[in-house]
């Protein structure tokens, strides 16, 4: 059975299998590979391991372990990237064009350019391309990409006050709904939900299921329910803690008692707001 290494390309990036056919390739290693966009260097990220049974795809195989040589290119390729993001940002302003220029990447055989940007909506950028060309004397592509792909190449602080979590360890980005906010009792206040990069923020699908689960065995606000201290209707309810306040019957003007969900039986489920199924949420995409 062939061996196969998981290689990845950009940092916190997806990673992809390739056969390592007789190396041995350790984690850590730059290796040289041939991908979509030609000839790259990665970094092993999964040494030698078996091939999966149910991976069915063919794989192209790992042309080298990376060389000195490989990692001085790879070095000036980096200090290229930085002077190519200077001449197209003087090429943008120079055209007029409404975009902003978020990264640039150089393929490792240095056949390809790619500038990476967002914009409002679809730019114009025929004459930029040109106009990069015949500079670069080199393929020229421009990527439009999302705020979220932006913040996660750009990095930055979250507030939190922890490291972006797209930039961090998220490889591929989630649907995140408004409804998880509402699910999690937070303040709908889109400042205080949204991340730097004016979207949902990510985090408020890390827990939703156990939210989820919590909502479904809680009683909510207003439900008939019978305690040990009688029946009475939920007045109150917190998931994280297990615990409800229930006004009871036999003293409704006495302030509520509060009851472990353990001991507290639904008696009838309470009706939707207006009397009315919710509208489905929709989902924030990237």
């Amino acid at each position: 059975m062939p061996e196969i290494i998981g290689v990845q390309f950009k940092e916190k990036g997806k990673s992809y299998y390739f056969d390592a056919g007789q190396l041995s390739i350790q984690k850590g290693q730059m290796v040289i590979v041939e991908n979509a966009q030609g000839i790259d260097c990665g970094k092993c990220v999964q040494g030698n391991h078996p091939l999966p049974e149910d991976f069915d795809r063919p794989l192209k195989k790992v042309v080298r372990v990376a060389t000195p040589q490989d990692l001085k290119r790879i070095e000036e390729n980096r200090k290229k990237e930085e002077e190519a993001f200077g001449v197209c940002l003087e090429k943008i302003e120079k055209h007029g064009l409404e975009m902003k220029l978020v990264s640039v990447e150089y393929t490792f055989d240095g056949s390809k350019i790619l500038f990476y940007f967002t914009a409002d909506g679809r730019v114009d950028f025929r004459e930029l391309v040109k106009d990069l060309a015949s500079v670069f004397k080199t393929r020229i592509e421009l990527r439009q990409v999302g705020v979220r792909d932006e913040a996660k190449m750009l990095g930055g602080l979250g507030i939190c006050g922890r490291e972006f979590c797209c930039s961090r360890f998220l490889n591929d980005f989630q649907p995140v709904t408004i409804k998880m906010a509402k699910e999690q009792n937070l303040s709908l206040n889109p400042v205080k939900i949204s991340g730097t990069c004016g979207r949902l923020m990510c985090c408020l699908g890390y827990e939703e299921e156990a939210y989820e689960y919590l909502n479904r065995i809680t009683p909510r606000p207003g439900a008939a329910v019978k305690t040990p201290r009688g029946k009475g209707v939920v007045a109150e309810r917190s998931i994280l803690t297990g615990k409800v306040k229930v006004r009871l019957d036999v003293a409704p003007e006495s302030l509520p008692e509060t009851f472990d969900c353990k001991d507290v039986k639904l008696l009838e489920k309470r009706p939707a707001e207006g009397g009315k199924e919710s509208a489905p949420e929709k989902e924030e995409t990237k």
